[in-house]
């Protein structure tokens, strides 16, 4: 298959900034496929690369940064899957998530999850996918969920994570069709595709998200625009008394995100942390309450 050409933006910056820089590309339009940092352990700096599927704007991106962005176009290879080949696994609460690479490096006492990332984004290098397995995994000792909700599926890893937690039914949505194709193939890895349903749906006002309805956890790994524009939506599927994981927020959008869901009757209950991310956890009141 004939991939599409990729272009590749980098900029050299102090190790300290690159955590920084690399959140800034993530959500500056045009969005790009994926962002990387490479450094060495014993150089003062870091490399911040971001993948594009068109010329980006490195004027733009210069200014944005301070300091000069450099851009060239990559050879036709999927660079989304070899870029994850190189990655290590990576331990977020109870879970340990690889790839193919490193099937034989599971370590006992985790709850494995082997994802392929393809052209789909979530392998558990990214702080907020990590943040919201740890989110998981602070639920998961206070209760059980019966039907969970993923918005923005991406590869799947949080459907897969809620599956193998509760062995109940996990509705898994994208508005990518190749992120939903990724999802069911991780869900057949890791011997979880009877649990996992998915398909594509922009927003939630789509008729299978309505039929599985009221879920009682859903999960929003996605920016702060969407996760703002969708608050009615979102918070329209959660029975009383249900959870609501939000992550792909900087940690100077939480109180922005908040007020949205606070709107529509959410409580605040905690909030994780890492580098400049964060994931918020919600609960809506049980009737009564």
């Amino acid at each position: 298959m004939i991939n599409p050409p990729l272009w590749k933006a980098s900029v050299t910056l102090p190790k300290e900034r690159a955590p920084d820089v690399a959140a800034l590309f993530e959500i500056t339009p045009p969005l790009p496929q994926a962002v990387l940092i490479a450094e060495d352990p014993f150089a003062p700096n870091s490399i911040v690369e971001a993948l594009y599927d068109a010329p980006p704007d490195v004027n733009f991106l210069s200014n944005l940064v301070g300091l000069p962005v450099a851009s060239a176009p990559l050879p036709d290879q999927d660079w989304i899957r070899t870029s994850q080949e190189g990655l290590p696994p990576v331990r977020a609460g109870r879970f340990f998530v690889y790839g193919a690479h490193d099937s034989g490096k599971v370590p006992s006492g985790v709850i494995p999850m082997r994802i392929e990332a393809g052209l789909a984004f979530g392998t558990g290098h990214h702080e907020t996918t990590a943040l919201c397995l740890e989110a998981l995994t602070r639920l998961a000792r206070v209760r059980a969920y019966r039907n969970a909700l993923d918005v923005g599926c991406g590869t799947g890893v949080l459907a897969i994570a809620a599956a193998k937690l509760w062995h109940k039914s996990v509705l898994a949505t994208d508005i990518d069709p190749v992120a939903v194709e990724t999802t069911r193939g991780n869900a057949q890895l890791n011997e979880v595709g009877p649990l996992i349903k998915s398909g594509v749906a922009e927003g939630l006002d789509h008729p299978f998200i309505r039929a599985g309805a009221p879920f009682d956890l859903v999960l929003a790994n996605i920016l702060a625009g969407p996760l703002t524009r969708l608050a009615p939506q979102i918070c329209s599927v959660i029975a009383p008394g249900g959870s609501l994981v939000l992550s792909g927020l900087l940690y100077w959008q939480e109180g922005l995100v908040l007020s949205f869901y606070r709107s529509q009757g959410m409580v605040f209950r905690h909030v994780l942390r890492q580098a400049s991310w964060s994931a918020l956890i919600l609960e809506r009141p049980a009737r009564g309450r």
